[in-house]
């Protein structure tokens, strides 16, 4: 599989995010073919898999992604990346620095992951009482003492984002993106194509609506997170049916799925973008790393656009979430 960059780090040109292994897609899968699914993606050439330390808490505990991705990726992991996100909660802030708490965590991180370092680190979700400056000044730290190669933020906006990268240069954003999901067009991913900075985005398939195939009947139950998409709503896939059209005819014209097409157009628009999409499933995560294999030319790249930015999106979610409006909070309910 080619490669891209997130700034400095080098990475296959499609990721995985690993957290439906413990949590967010209904029932999580034996622990056994969780990690044969994992090491089966670097077979097919993928070298950049995406954790956080919350993962698993409904199932499992907060850690148990983690310790999954650590375990399935021990006898190569001079060879690949790895990524994982920490939250700093309000109730932490009394307890030290930010530099402290963040060290922390990551500690506790490398611990669960066995292994000396991370390549890259990210803030999960901004907390709206810690200055984000703190946070790039810990981050710079920790990269140059060697525990990370890099830091990254998520659900960012571009102002939040300058703010960051002015104390400590960001190597990568991970903002929701997606046919469906493009307000990171107006202003970060310009911002991050001027700055050199990585842009990766989660649920880049929209949970599953730009697969092509049927969702109108699916229950999602238990701590399944499609059940609180907008787009997923009866109503609303009706209403997008019309993209998932255009996506369709575009997949048979080049043989390859729906899924496919829409991380070619992605990868096609934007050369510093590395799609991390997110199964629990062996054979859905093989389907995704093939979209490296599907090339559109400019041609049909331009004709595509032309006719997708004609179509409206229903349901629309957006990059701007603050923690304090998020799951975190929730989490902190629970403890």
């Amino acid at each position: 599989m080619k490669t891209r960059k997130l700034r400095e780090i080098i990475v296959s040109e499609i990721g995985v995010g690993c957290m439906g292994f413990s949590h967010g897609y209904g029932q999580a899968p034996p622990r056994d073919e969780s990690i044969a699914a994992i090491r089966a993606a670097y077979e097919r050439g993928c070298t950049f898999f995406d954790t956080a330390e919350v993962y698993g808490r409904e199932q499992f505990y907060p850690g148990h992604n983690e310790e999954l991705v650590g375990e399935a990726l021990a006898t190569m992991r001079k060879d690949v990346v790895i990524a994982t996100k920490l939250h700093i909660h309000d109730n932490e802030l009394s307890t030290g620095s930010v530099e402290e708490i963040v060290r922390a965590h990551l500690q506790a991180s490398l611990k669960r992951l066995g292994t000396e370092r991370v390549e890259l680190y990210y803030l999960h979700r901004v907390n709206e009482n810690i200055a984000i400056e703190e946070v790039a000044t810990a981050m710079g730290a920790l990269r140059r003492d060697g525990l990370i190669d890099g830091w990254g933020l998520s659900q960012v906006d571009v102002d939040l984002l300058a703010r960051a990268h002015s104390v400590e240069p960001v190597s990568a954003v991970q903002n929701i993106y997606s046919l469906v999901e493009r307000s990171s067009e107006e202003a970060v991913l310009p911002f991050c194509v001027a700055h050199n900075i990585g842009f990766v985005p989660f649920s880049p398939i929209a949970s599953g609506l730009l697969s092509g195939k049927s969702l109108s009947n699916n229950k999602f139950e238990g701590d399944d997170v499609r059940k609180f998409v907008p787009q997923l709503s009866r109503e609303n896939l009706a209403g997008n049916q019309p993209i998932v059209d255009l996506i369709t005819e575009y997949a048979l014209a080049h043989n390859a799925t729906c899924a496919q097409i829409s991380l070619a157009w992605m990868s096609h628009k934007y050369p510093n973008l590395v799609p991390i999409p997110g199964s629990k499933n062996h054979a859905r995560i093989q389907e995704n790393l093939g979209a490296s294999d599907v090339a559109l030319t400019e041609e049909e790249f331009l004709d595509f656009e032309r006719r997708l930015n004609a179509l409206p999106v229903f349901g629309r979610r957006g990059h701007v979430e603050s923690m304090r409006r998020t799951f975190a909070n929730n989490w902190r309910k629970e403890e």
